[in-house]
């Protein structure tokens, strides 16, 4: 993926406020489209520093996934694993999935964000978001109860974010 063209692109629409159509086109460009997914709207903007995007609508039903109008005044390899975070989402929500557990769907997404599962092409974190992200995962993992059968069925996944949060922590020594 050449970025510097990606990002010429997306500065092109950022400057036509043509935000909308700046995250099509790159759920177009890394592959993150599903038959469950509305398209995008917009949402309130958290602050300058900080970005969040969701996905809404009822489970089993078409998604829409909200952005912030800011959202590409942030790094690129956030957004874009931050979109492939809500499209996890989106197929999540479909009658094909149906994943009715939010802690399970939080899980998964954050998973999906440090290891890349679903969306190998999209590209790694930095050492800082993947240490914010990884203690997210386990914050959900927390929440499904301790023993309790959501956990048992993550347990191995548990024990690789655990691994990858130790081993960011050793290199920083």
């Amino acid at each position: 993926m050449n970025y510097e063209k990606l990002q010429f692109n997306l500065d092109a629409y950022k400057e036509t406020g043509e935000i909308l159509d700046a995250a099509k086109f790159l759920i177009h460009e890394f592959d993150l489209d599903d038959d469950n997914f509305a398209g995008f709207g917009f949402r309130e903007e958290l602050e300058k520093t900080s970005v969040l995007l969701t996905a809404n609508g009822e489970l089993g039903e078409l998604q829409q996934v909200m952005i912030p109008k800011n959202l590409f005044d942030f790094d690129l390899t956030l957004v874009l694993n931050m979109l492939a975070h809500e499209m996890l989402h989106v197929r999540q929500k479909s009658p094909q999935m149906m994943i009715a557990d939010k802690n399970e769907r939080e899980w998964q997404a954050y998973y999906e964000m440090l290891f890349h599962t679903n969306y190998p092409q999209i590209p790694t974190l930095s050492d800082y978001y993947i240490k914010f992200f990884g203690e997210k995962a386990l914050v959900y993992y927390s929440r499904m109860g301790d023993g309790s059968p959501l956990q048992h069925k993550y347990a191995n996944q548990k024990v690789e974010v655990e691994k990858l949060l130790e081993d960011l922590n050793k290199e920083k020594i």
